[in-house]
């Protein structure tokens, strides 16, 4: 562990260096900065020198400079001497008590090159961008799947555990992650929390809204890297890339019978069921698809 030099010692460092440069101006050394003060040279020398002369008492770390050495004691005592005079919540840092004030102000200094959306934090920001470069920088060491974001990759982690923590008070059913859980808990509560500025369509899932407005915008950010089009969503452009790749994996468990999307499975499963949620208004007929419902309706009709 390096040791703390003392203030002499570091007085008789600087004086080897400044020797027989003049008194009443302070050397520029390697980097050609000039200084007014003896303290703020000696304080910059550090720079040069990588000397660490504040040191941590709890758990040895040592520090250059003493502003940081101060912030690092505060992960240590809990300390949060810095409060908003808005909402009263207290940081150790100030830099978390400016970008905390963005919450209450709505200020979004960070902003995409791509599409000019703006954030009001950076690290939102670089997640954003990742739409646009395909980045995927964290990496599942069991099954190699790659993810954007890290709270992507703790969710997935789960699925090779097995384990279902976040259980649904109504019905029981247990899900891999809150996120889900919260997805879940709105089909019994009908809730939509999230609307299109536009008209005013609700979503329960913020994905699905996200999707949504791109229909207003005429934004589609997914391209096919097989023949270049391009699609509203991540969903749509999975399904397409099916097309290319021939996969098919929804599979009926009473036939055997493979299908690419899930829509299709689900058709498919009334042939089983004999269900038939299309029913004729005027003749009362059922029918299990739409197409076969539309082209009944017809014979009403002409």
């Amino acid at each position: 562990m390096e040791l703390p030099i003392s203030e002499h010692e570091e007085q008789l460092h600087l004086k080897q260096l400044t020797e027989d440069r003049g008194e009443n101006s302070f050397p520029r050394l390697t980097c050609g900065e000039n200084f007014l003060k003896k303290e703020h040279l000696m304080v910059h020398m550090r720079t040069h020198t990588g000397q660490k002369i504040y040191e941590c008492l709890y758990c040895g770390k040592s520090f250059s400079y003493k502003c940081n050495f101060n912030r690092h004691i505060r992960i240590h005592t809990g300390e949060k001497p810095i409060s908003c005079t808005i909402c009263g919540k207290s940081f150790n840092v100030k830099s978390g008590l400016t970008e905390h004030m963005r919450t209450h102000t709505d200020e979004k200094p960070f902003e995409c090159l791509s599409c000019g959306k703006s954030f009001s934090y950076k690290f939102n920001l670089n997640r954003h961008i990742r739409i646009y470069t395909g980045e995927k920088p964290f990496y599942c060491t069991i099954c190699g799947k790659s993810f954007t974001i890290k709270c992507s990759l703790t969710e997935h982690l789960i699925i090779h555990t097995g384990e279902k923590p976040f259980t649904c008070q109504s019905c029981g059913k247990s899900f891999n992650s809150k996120s889900e859980l919260n997805r879940h808990i709105r089909i019994h509560t009908g809730e939509k929390p999230f609307r299109c500025v536009y008209c005013e369509k609700s979503f329960n899932q913020k994905c699905d809204l996200d999707a949504h407005f791109r229909v207003h915008t005429g934004e589609k950010p997914f391209t096919c890297p097989s023949c270049g089009k391009s699609f509203l969503s991540t969903s749509i452009l999975n399904t397409h890339i099916r097309i290319h790749t021939g996969e098919k994996p929804f599979s009926c468990t009473i036939c055997g019978k493979n299908f690419s999307q899930k829509g299709s499975l689900s058709n498919h499963m009334r042939i089983h069921s004999d269900e038939t949620p299309f029913s004729c208004k005027t003749c009362g007929k059922g029918f299990n698809r739409k197409f076969n419902f539309d082209r009944h309706i017809r014979i009403h009709t002409d």
